[in-house]
């Protein structure tokens, strides 16, 4: 156990913020929501997350890179608040997975969701915003109209956050999305393209929500059932990466919280933080696996420094000047960090395969890779009625229905 004074504890506490600040706004600065609000989500959610879990997991909860692409489309095609309801829902959808569990353990969940299911979505969910990573790394809108200067910038962050994911030591290992988007916009500013004048016109103190609403990123929740079936099934994603999350942090303390307090507890808290988050304007939550790193590297266990990030991610959504700067960070800063990003998340969903050893040679794994991939890569978006099912979400569905109809032993 880590022991410390209480400034170091303060210091430490916040530093595991810090090893999950790069991610955790860089999901509402692609989205289009607002990012201090999901800093505010972000704590407030492990705050939840801890209580029902009676403080016994030292996880972090922030933004979740699954529901980028959903949310993207749901904001276009449903609307703000429809947008929020349907996430509100996905989040409470964990709440089946928690009953699952509770009564038939974690056999429950693989025999719905195997590998040969979860691994070619969560490949998806990377190599389905592959072509925003591009547009973004090559021009200042997002458009994809070629500019050099805009490939210089998107290139010089690549490489940082490349550098330290090879190179890094210790804690500087942990943070390449945050040192890719520093040393990428140090680089911009020299290069003039950054406009400084919204950080000057800011004011340090801001109620986000106030903010969020004038610029049209945040309205209350709408519970349209359009909405709700497009964006729910793509909680298979994240529920499995929590499985993942916990049985890693279980190894790093030497401690079972498959049983105390059980998958269960940690799947209903990581759900009700995301519902939390989603009515609050926030982007869904999801257990952060960097952090998880940050907590073997200093073996600081104690949960008291997730209480102490959380605490200091809800007063930082309230200071102006930052939500500012976030808001000037470069398109071709974060195109940059995303090839990175993107093409390790599709690379995890090849490693649960090849982890649990899923056989290819099978006809019935192949069938059910190949047709998932395709249908989530190529954005299926099916309208029956009034009910639209597309993209992530529609590719884990056809990849469930598929593991059962389709015969073992083939």
């Amino acid at each position: 156990m880590y022991d410390s004074g209480g400034l170091n504890r303060i210091l430490l506490g916040v530093q595991f913020l810090f090893v999950a600040f790069g991610a955790l706004v860089l999901v509402p600065l692609l989205t289009g929501l607002d990012p201090s609000i999901a800093l505010f989500t972000a704590g407030a959610g492990t705050l939840l997350f801890q209580l029902i879990t009676k403080s016994k997991v030292p996880v972090f909860l922030a933004s979740s890179f699954a529901f980028i692409a959903p949310i993207q489309y749901s904001m276009k095609n449903f609307g703000v608040g429809e947008t929020f309801g349907g996430l509100a829902a996905a989040g409470l959808s964990y709440l089946l997975f928690s009953f699952l569990v509770y009564k038939g353990g974690i056999r429950a969940i693989e025999r719905y969701l195997p590998p040969v299911v979860t691994g070619p979505v969560i490949m998806v969910i990377g190599l389905n915003l592959a072509p925003v990573a591009i547009k973004m790394a090559k021009s200042f809108d997002g458009s994809g109209n070629f500019n050099g200067t805009a490939m210089i910038i998107s290139t010089i962050s690549l490489v940082t956050a490349i550098l330290v994911v090879m190179y890094g030591k210790r804690l500087l290992s942990l943070i390449p999305i945050l040192m890719g988007i520093v040393v990428g916009y140090i680089f911009s500013l020299i290069m003039g393209v950054v406009d400084l004048s919204p950080i000057a016109n800011a004011k340090w103190f801001v109620v986000p929500w106030i903010e969020a609403i004038k610029n049209g990123s945040y309205a209350l929740p709408v519970f349209d059932l359009n909405a709700i079936l497009f964006i729910l099934p793509v909680a298979i994603a994240p529920a499995i990466e929590h499985v993942g999350d916990i049985l890693a942090i279980s190894s790093v303390t030497g401690k079972n919280y498959l049983e105390d307090p059980g998958l269960h507890k940690t799947l209903l808290g990581d759900g009700l933080a995301t519902s939390f988050a989603s009515l609050l304007g926030g982007p869904p939550n999801t257990t952060y696996s960097e952090v998880t790193g940050a907590v073997a590297l200093t073996k600081a266990t104690d949960v008291v420094y997730m209480r102490i990030a959380a605490f200091t991610a809800i007063l930082l959504a309230f200071l102006g000047k930052l939500n500012a700067v976030l808001k000037t960070i470069p398109v071709p800063v974060m195109g940059g960090i995303l090839i990175l990003l993107f093409g390790m998340i599709a690379a995890i969903g090849v490693g649960t395969l090849v982890r649990n050893k899923v056989d290819m040679a099978k006809a019935r794994n192949l069938v059910i890779v190949s047709v998932v991939l395709v249908i989530g890569i190529g954005n299926l978006v099916l309208s029956v009625g009034p009910i639209t099912l597309g993209g992530i979400g529609l590719a884990g569905l056809v990849g469930v229905v598929l593991n059962f109809i389709l015969p073992e032993g083939r």
